[in-house]
C-alpha cells in the first residue's frame, strides 16, 4: 500500500471518526465516546498518522523537521494525549473537536512536502530536545482548546442553556481543574526545552546558544505561563483571567518557532 493511500485512508478515518463522535454526542451517548468502541477506534487512524510521520520526519536517517510536519506532528500528540487522558476524564466533548483539526493535519506533509525543511542527523540529544518542544507546544495547544470551549461554554451559560454540542463536555470546574494540570505538564516540558537549548546548543545544535527573536518569543511565552501558574495558585486567578493569560502564551509560543518556520518556508523560501 502507497503512502499516499495511507495518507487517504488516515484522512478518511479521523473524518468519519469526527463524524461518528459527533452524531454520538448529540445523542448523549457519553460511554461510547469515550471508554466504549469509537474511543478505541481512534487508535486506527492515530497508529497510521504516527507510522507516516516517522517516515517524512526521519525517513533518511535525519530529522527533517519543516513547517507542515511540525504542525502535524504537534496535532498527532494532541490526539494523543487527548485518546490517553479519556481514560480519566470525561473528555469526549474536546476529542470531537480535535479529530477534525487531525484529519487536516495528517495530510499536510503529503500536500505540501517540504521543499526547505530543517534537517538534522538525528543524535539522541537533538531528538530528545525536538520531542520536549513538541509535546510542550502539543499540550498547550491543547490548553488553548480547552481554555476556547470554558470561554464559549461560560457565555452560553448565561443564556440559560447549553446547545448539545457543548453538553456533554465537563463542568467548568473540572475543566478549569485539568486546564491548569495540561498548563502545568506544558510548563514543565517547555521549561526543560529552554534549559536544553540554552545550556547544551553546542551538542545539540552544533553550534553555540544565540539569543534570537525565537529565544525572545519562547521565554516571553515561558514567563506568560509561569505568571499565569503564579497568580492561580497564590492570588487565586480563574475564569477568564486564565483564559486570556492562557491564549496569550500561546500565541507567543506559535510565533516562537511555527511562526519562524512560516516566515522562512513559505514567505523568504529558505
Amino acid at each position: 500500500m502507497s503512502n499516499l493511500l495511507l495518507y487517504l485512508v488516515a484522512f478518511v478515518a479521523y473524518g468519519v471518526l469526527a463524524v461518528l463522535f459527533w452524531r454520538a454526542q448529540m445523542s448523549g451517548d457519553a460511554d461510547a465516546l469515550n471508554r466504549g468502541a469509537l474511543g478505541h477506534a481512534i487508535a486506527v487512524p492515530l497508529a497510521l498518522h504516527g507510522y507516516l510521520l516517522y517516515g517524512s520526519l526521519l525517513g533518511d536517517g535525519e530529522l527533517s523537521l519543516g513547517l507542515v510536519s511540525s504542525l502535524s506532528l504537534i496535532l498527532w500528540l494532541t490526539v494523543l494525549v487527548y485518546w490517553l487522558a479519556r481514560f480519566f476524564y470525561q473528555l469526549a466533548g474536546l476529542q470531537m473537536l480535535v479529530l477534525p483539526l487531525a484529519a487536516a493535519g495528517v495530510v499536510l506533509p503529503a500536500l505540501f512536502p517540504p521543499a526547505h525543511a530543517l534537517s538534522q542527523h538525528a543524535s539522541l540529544a537533538f531528538s530528545a530536545h525536538v520531542f520536549m518542544a513538541m509535546l510542550a507546544y502539543s499540550m498547550f495547544t491543547i490548553a488553548a482548546l480547552h481554555a476556547g470551549l470554558m470561554s464559549l461554554v461560560e457565555k452560553r451559560l448565561h443564556h440559560a442553556a447549553l446547545p448539545p454540542l457543548l453538553q456533554a463536555v465537563p463542568p467548568l470546574l473540572t475543566m478549569e481543574i485539568l486546564l491548569f494540570r495540561i498548563i502545568g505538564t506544558g510548563f514543565v516540558m517547555l521549561t526543560l526545552t529552554l534549559i536544553s537549548g540554552m545550556v547544551f546548543s553546542e551538542q545539540i545544535f552544533g553550534k553555540p546558544w544565540q539569543f534570537n527573536h525565537m529565544t525572545v518569543l519562547g521565554v516571553v511565552s515561558w514567563a506568560v505561563f509561569a505568571v499565569l501558574l503564579v497568580g492561580h495558585y497564590f492570588y487565586g486567578w480563574r475564569g477568564r483571567t486564565a483564559v486570556r493569560w492562557t491564549m496569550s502564551g500561546f500565541v507567543f509560543l506559535i510565533l516562537a518557532y511555527l511562526g519562524t518556520q512560516f516566515v522562512l518556508e513559505v514567505l523568504l523560501r529558505r
